[in-house]
């Protein structure tokens, strides 16, 4: 058993560390960042579930384990809301940036359903943080999201994210980031409310202003 235990280990430390050095070089390997979540999350994702379950809305994503994918959001009911409405803001993020909500890969190499559970849903909620905060998908928004969701998750894959994805940015937006970008992103992983346990679904009519308010963001100027 203790032999077992150890391949299984040194195969877990392979795959983290061969996937890190992957992701460092391409930050869009979509595949190798999952695993490297996957892999080097096990301790982020017990203090997530823990996160989730100090309040009822997270308790509730919890034990109804809902997924978001095409065949689940009706994104064109989403396209159709008022302007300032979550769900609306949300639909036109995904056509502005062409993204599917289906893009989203399985969970691979975590065996517990619960934990499974969490990184599935940090994944799926990814695109709504981005959208929810108005931060762009290039690496300057990618870097920033990754700075809130690693001060909130602390999985290494956002921490260190926020991090190497800093170095590879062009001198003005290097700037741009070490001005603005960097010390909202730090302020609002700190004071905003754990946006993993938001129950998004349930909020598509609320007013983006109001949503803001309720969860302690301050909408970052300029963007």
């Amino acid at each position: 058993m203790n032999d077992i235990n150890l391949t299984y280990a040194f195969q877990k430390t392979l795959l983290g560390v061969g996937s890190a050095v992957v992701a460092l070089f391409d930050p869009y390997r979509a595949d190798m960042i999952s695993c490297m979540g996957e892999v080097t999350g096990g301790k982020a994702l017990n203090y997530m579930r823990q996160k989730m379950l100090e309040t009822n809305e997270g308790a509730e994503i919890l034990r109804d384990m809902p997924r978001i994918n095409s065949q689940i959001v009706c994104f064109k009911t989403l396209s159709q809301m008022p302007q300032n409405t979550l769900g609306r803001v949300y639909a036109d993020f995904m056509v502005e940036n062409k993204i599917t909500a289906d893009s989203r890969l399985p969970v691979h190499f975590i065996d517990d359903p619960d934990m499974a559970y969490v990184i599935q849903r940090y994944r799926e909620v990814h695109d709504l943080v981005h959208a929810t905060l108005f931060m762009k998908t290039n690496m300057l928004g990618e870097v920033t999201i990754k700075w809130i969701e690693g001060i909130q998750t602390k999985l290494p894959m956002c921490i260190g994210g926020g991090i190497w994805g800093a170095a590879r940015l062009k001198p003005k937006h290097r700037q741009l980031y070490l001005k603005q970008y960097l010390p909202w992103a730090i302020k609002t992983g700190n004071d905003a409310k754990f946006m993993q346990g938001i129950y998004f679904e349930k909020r598509w009519n609320q007013d983006i202003s109001d949503f803001h308010r309720e969860m302690n963001i301050t909408r970052l100027t300029g963007t």
